[in-house]
């Protein structure tokens, strides 16, 4: 009888996986990961891990299934919270979701699970995992959920070969009102229980209070940059190489502060991201403000008038070498080559017909359609057909 370690995070995505993995004739154990102590940033003063873990605890119960917490506080903290905090340190926009995948589920939690003699480990993500032989060896896919409205690929974009080996995702054939509904039918605690928000563990944290612990407020500037300004207007040179068409389409516009009006104080452009229109407060425009960069050097956030402002659009985005990770190492592109897929920079962005152009210093990713607000640090992950092959991070 294989064994089955389920990360019960009290939610009832996870609740159903353990319950049909039952059904499915595993021996199942759960284990409530306790990722986060530090309750002077959570929003509201009901502890959510504590309620949370108690949930997972009685689902357990009511299964009939062994039930442990662990405690994996420290390791999160040091490889997605101080990451995190480095990360809007640069400028940059950093995925802890997809990192905590990676970092935490699929990797420390999993070494647990497998130290308790567990098969496999399962999550309640809604995504589903394929099988295929590739010149006589096995390989694993990762292929999305069925409920087009809540596929959650995206946030395992990073995972490997082996970690998927050891894999499971009950729910994955599901769609979410039929997993309420199973919920319903077995009476499990969790069957009304709204969908958890905010940082994968961390509960409901509001996140620029939580920035402000390490990243001291300093004052800046807002520019708003005219959409007519002449740095949008280019003229695409014909000689140059596909690798120069591409770096330029993707390059970060050179802004300065002169080439724009002051419009108000900000108290960190690090605490900014690009695409933002909340928490500006600048008023008296006639359309919203939208973020379409920050510099933390010059501690400035330049800004445009309206969702369609040149600023945010680029057809093109780049990531290095190092950042590039397949799933599907036997589809990895060589120096040169290039392929076409679907792609998406953000969780729910519909996926995007986009090229891949492998070059020496890493990979572009040229879209049919001019993309608005990609984000430094942030995943773009690319697809053929419902297969995530692999995935990276914006630089």
């Amino acid at each position: 009888m294989k064994r089955v370690v389920v990360g019960l995070s009290g939610g009832v995505d996870s609740s159903v996986a353990a319950y049909l993995l039952q059904q499915q004739g595993y021996e199942v154990i759960g284990l409530f990961m306790k990722n986060w102590h530090d309750d002077s940033v959570t929003i509201s003063n009901e502890c959510p891990w504590l309620e949370d873990s108690n949930d997972a605890l009685l689902v357990a119960e009511k299964l009939g299934i062994p039930f442990q917490t662990v405690d994996l506080s420290e390791q999160y903290q040091e490889k997605i919270v101080d990451y995190m905090f480095s990360e809007y340190e640069k400028g940059r926009t950093p995925n802890p979701d997809v990192l905590c995948n990676r970092e935490i589920k699929f990797d420390v939690f999993m070494k647990i699970a497998l130290s308790l003699g567990a098969d496999y480990v399962a999550t309640g993500h809604y995504c589903r995992k394929g099988e295929i032989e590739v010149n006589g060896k096995k390989v694993y896919q990762l292929l999305a959920g069925v409920d087009n409205n809540k596929d959650q690929s995206y946030f395992l974009c990073q995972l490997s070969q082996e970690q998927l080996s050891k894999a499971l995702f009950p729910i994955g054939e599901l769609t979410k009102p039929e997993v309420r509904e199973i919920a319903a039918q077995m009476e499990l605690v969790t069957a009304e229980k709204k969908d958890s928000q905010g940082l994968c563990f961390i509960g409901k944290v509001r996140l620029p209070e939580f920035l402000q612990q390490k990243l001291q407020p300093k004052e800046g500037t807002i520019i708003q940059i005219d959409k007519n300004d002449s740095v949008y207007s280019y003229e695409m040179q014909n000689e140059l190489s596909v690798e120069e068409q591409l770096l330029f389409a993707s390059r970060k516009i050179p802004y300065t502060p002169k080439m724009g009006k002051i419009m108000g104080k900000h108290q960190g452009a690090h605490y900014f991201t690009v695409g933002q229109r909340k928490g500006l407060n600048v008023g008296g425009t006639t359309d919203p403000l939208f973020v379409i960069a920050t510099d933390v050097e010059t501690n400035t956030i330049y800004t445009g008038l309206s969702s369609m402002h040149p600023g945010l659009f680029k057809k093109a985005l780049f990531i290095e070498k190092s950042e590039v990770h397949w799933i599907r190492e036997d589809l990895a592109l060589a120096n040169g080559e290039s392929m076409e897929v679907m792609a998406r920079i953000r969780y729910r962005q519909p996926l995007q017909k986009a090229t891949l152009h492998q070059f020496e210093n890493g990979m572009y990713v040229s879209f049919e359609e001019p993309q608005s607000a990609i984000t430094e640090g942030q995943f773009a992950a690319w697809y053929l057909g419902d297969e995530l092959v692999g995935s990276g991070v914006i630089s």
